[in-house]
């Protein structure tokens, strides 16, 4: 079975049966819950109008056109952007004060994989409770539709690509006459995607000259499109040729970002939001937030400028209250995802990169040496795999009990915060698994803290 369902949207592969799959049937089902959702919770200020954005994928426009028509048919006004990235679809709920927002996206999982993201009037993720509600009304399929008068009207509208660089380029701290100025020569990857679409327009506003690499948008990815070490063997090879300043990978929806030193080396996924962060905080002193499974370098740049860094459970839309509630000036997570309230509640990869070349036009250095100025830490990502019927919550409560004289924060999961490294075990929400995410000085210290608690768990199964 690989439709799941969950409190942040719907996703699973293409074709199959009904129920097992995300097929025609279950996109309406799914789309008429959250307008059902849309109009109860807005009530009288609910305008009746829902933006709709996708990635390039194979299915999108399958999928696109059941949501939008679904949509009509419950009453709501459809604002189609096209092809659009997450935070374009974000923020063009904002723009146009819509109800609320539908990505079609699978993010960073396969071809054969789509889903709906859906995001609440101020362009952002629903929160778990509101989640929880549009999936009991899918489940009860207690739907009513509009009648012939009262349907609504489709719009389309592809002005938000050009909407959401403006409104980068017009962010305080990105410094668009010193990125000129640098005369920056970039390799990007952009995984036969929408970033194919906006990424070079934005470069070419800066001023940086660039080569695309798996540029067209088809959503026929030419790798693995999650934008990890082990598959950007292709533009960390053309980066090691020289010729370039800086290697720029995003994944097909473009809220996630990479980058790639000078010298064809991962300047580390990790250190995407760290370096983004630094750079923030030297002009803008604040707090900060990522998840639990995230970096600690964050949190040593954070101190280091006088801040305070706070941990959340995992999900973006925890990382993004908590964000509220401390009044962090930059956060996001791990897998590289930057979130900057000065443009928007949202993982974006280009205010990212543009925060990003601002600060290495202004430092006038290298990708590496720039890298340099950071801790090293190294995360090690393991698995214990259990039976359906494990009692995951009482192991963990037993490790929690076994690790009290250390700093533990039990908020999702169980992290175990030792002076010199971390451990993290979460239960999965898709499979019966715990990740155990471990983070140390070295790779081979973090693998083998890990592994030792993944064998104090095993004495408890």
């Amino acid at each position: 079975m690989t439709l799941i369902k969950s409190i942040s949207g719907i996703r699973g592969t293409i074709g199959g049966h009904t129920g097992d799959t995300l097929n025609p049937l279950d996109i309406v089902k799914f789309t008429t819950a959250y307008a059902m959702f849309i109009r109860k919770s807005r009530g009288a200020a609910c305008v009746g109008k829902i933006v709709v954005g996708r990635d390039a994928r194979i299915s999108g426009d399958m999928v696109r056109c059941v949501v939008c028509g679904t949509l009509l048919g419950a009453g709501f006004d459809v604002i189609d952007i096209g092809f659009a990235t997450t935070p374009t679809t974000e923020l063009a709920v904002r723009m146009a004060e819509a109800d609320g927002g539908i990505i079609i996206t699978a993010s960073h999982n396969p071809r054969q994989w789509n889903a709906l993201k859906l995001l609440n009037s101020e362009g952002e993720f629903l929160s778990k409770a509101d989640g929880n509600e549009v999936l009991a009304l899918a489940d009860s399929e207690d739907f009513v539709y509009a009648d012939v008068d009262s349907l609504g009207h489709y719009m389309y509208d592809d002005t938000f690509n050009r909407k959401h660089i403006e409104a980068v380029l017009g962010l305080k701290l990105v410094d668009v006459k010193a990125v000129r100025k640098a005369h920056f020569r970039v390799c990007v990857d952009t995984i036969n995607s929408v970033g194919g679409i906006i990424l070079p327009e934005l470069l070419k506003e800066l001023g940086v000259e660039y080569e695309i690499l798996n540029g067209t948008p088809d959503g026929d990815f030419a790798h693995n499109p999650e934008p990890l070490e082990k598959n950007l063997g292709g533009i960390m090879e053309r980066m090691r040729g020289g010729g370039f300043d800086l290697g720029i990978v995003v994944d097909p929806d473009v809220d996630r970002l990479a980058f790639i030193c000078e010298d064809g080396r991962m300047f580390g996924e990790e250190y995407t939001l760290v370096s983004v962060a630094d750079y923030v905080l030297s002009h803008t002193p604040g707090n900060t937030v990522s998840n639990l499974s995230s970096t600690r370098a964050l949190r040593d740049v954070t101190e280091r400028h006088g801040g305070r860094y706070t941990a959340s459970a995992v999900g973006e839309v925890n990382v993004t209250t908590k964000m509220k509630e401390v009044g962090a000036v930059i956060g996001g997570e791990g897998n590289g995802g930057v979130i900057y309230p000065e443009s928007h509640y949202g993982r974006d990869a280009l205010v990212g990169i543009a925060l990003f070349l601002s600060s290495l036009a202004q430092k006038g250095c290298k990708v590496s040496e720039l890298r340099a100025t950071f801790p090293d830490y190294y995360i090690a990502k393991n698995r214990i795999d259990l039976t359906p019927t494990t009692d995951i919550d009482a192991i963990l409560a037993k490790v929690k009990q076994m690790y009290a004289d250390q700093q533990v924060n039990d908020i999702d999961g169980v992290k175990i915060d030792f002076p010199d490294k971390w451990v993290h075990l979460r239960k999965s929400n898709t499979e019966p698994i715990i990740r155990v995410y471990s983070e140390a000085a070295t790779m081979e210290a973090a693998d083998a803290l890990g592994k030792q608690i993944m064998d104090v768990v095993k004495t408890f199964m």
